[in-house]
């Protein structure tokens, strides 16, 4: 059995307030409907954080600063083996625009438990709706 190759990708828990920002993924994407955090792939030789800059501000327009690396968690879909590092982010400017056609909102931890996230974002949603 061929093992899959582990993608690193980057994902933005962007706050303001008491909720933050979930994406759903547009339609022709894998696992359009799906709501998740929004951020995307680390290209070779990029930081992290360069890479979450890079994603939000191609995907939102948002300029981030201060990101904090909170976890990171390995998944493997059907499809791909993903490396998720996640980050909270307090300091933005901007107003968030779907530039990719995707739907988002701002949603309490709560809130996001009843939408459907994808797998591997899912556990993080009971962590960041306990006090």
């Amino acid at each position: 059995m061929e093992e899959k190759a582990r993608i690193e990708v980057v994902g933005g828990i962007l706050w303001r307030g008491g909720s933050f920002l979930a994406a759903q993924r547009p339609e022709g994407h894998p696992q359009a409907g799906f709501w998740e955090f929004p951020g995307g792939k680390v290209e070779p030789g990029e930081s992290l954080e360069a890479a979450l800059a890079r994603e939000l501000a191609e995907e939102l327009s948002l300029s981030v600063r201060n990101p904090r690396l909170w976890r990171t968690v390995e998944h493997d879909y059907d499809f791909r083996s993903v490396r998720l590092h996640f980050f909270h982010i307090t300091e933005f400017s901007g107003e968030p625009v779907a530039n990719d056609g995707q739907a988002f909102r701002w949603v309490t931890p709560e809130e996001a438990l009843t939408l459907p996230f994808l797998e591997a974002d899912r556990p993080l949603l009971f962590d960041l709706s306990r006090p």
